[in-house]
């Protein structure tokens, strides 16, 4: 098992990405692929997409993140890959479903970004929950559900 104790760089400096092209192309880069909760644990073991087993022990002062590279040498290469993240966009009727529709987001502590009007909150569970606890605001019109979708995670 391979111990990480710090982290290298991101993936896509210029002198890490020359490197890790080159070991890519020769086999012997491997993923860690970790879902977004993941990223605030300093201490963790998975496995990469090869099948090598990672354990992670980091300092409190050093935070994971998307591209993280982990182990790098002239014969291998360990980075970090976030999984896609599925967003949920809900589209308020007017500016008061808009502040109503905030408000109660804020109260149930999702995490929250906005595409111009629509409020699309990160799915960290089945996306059915989610339209349960505003179903008040779509049965009265206030909110429309928009269909979920995922994204890359970034960092």
């Amino acid at each position: 098992m391979q111990l990480i104790t710090s982290l290298i760089g991101k993936a896509d400096e210029p002198a890490l990405h020359r490197e890790l092209h080159r070991l890519e192309h020769a086999g012997k880069l491997e993923w860690l692929v970790l879902p977004r909760n993941d990223l605030a644990r300093r201490r963790l073991r998975a496995a990469t997409d090869k099948g090598s087993e990672i354990a992670i022990a980091l300092p409190r002062d050093t935070a994971l993140y998307d591209k993280a590279v982990l182990l790098l040498n002239r014969d291998r290469a360990v980075v970090l890959r976030v999984e896609a993240e599925e967003w949920l966009g809900l589209q308020p009727r007017d500016p008061a479903a808009a502040l109503a529709l905030g408000y109660h987001a804020g109260n149930l502590h999702w995490r929250v970004r906005f595409e111009g009007a629509r409020l699309m909150v990160a799915l960290e569970g089945p996306v059915e929950s989610y339209v349960e606890r505003v179903l008040g605001f779509i049965e009265d019109g206030r909110v429309r559900v928009v269909e979920p979708e995922r994204q890359r995670g970034g960092g």
